[in-house]
C-alpha cells in the first residue's frame, strides 16, 4: 500500500530527498507520491514536519 501527500502539504521538500528510491516529486506546489514505486517504508512520514504523508 503506497503512501499519499495530503493537502496539507507544504511543499519543504524534506520528503523528496528522505525518500530511498526517489518516488516523491512536486508538482503544482505540493508534492507527490508515485504509487507505482512507493515501497511503503515510511520515511516520508518521519521527515515531515506537518504530517501530510500517510499510508493510503
Amino acid at each position: 500500500m503506497a503512501y499519499i501527500i495530503s493537502d496539507e502539504c507544504i511543499a519543504c521538500g524534506s520528503c523528496e530527498s528522505e525518500c530511498p528510491v526517489g518516488c516523491i516529486s512536486e508538482k503544482d506546489g505540493k508534492f507527490v507520491i508515485d504509487a507505482s514505486q512507493c515501497i511503503d517504508c515510511g520515511t516520508c512520514a518521519g521527515v515531515c514536519p506537518v504530517g501530510a504523508p500517510s499510508a493510503e
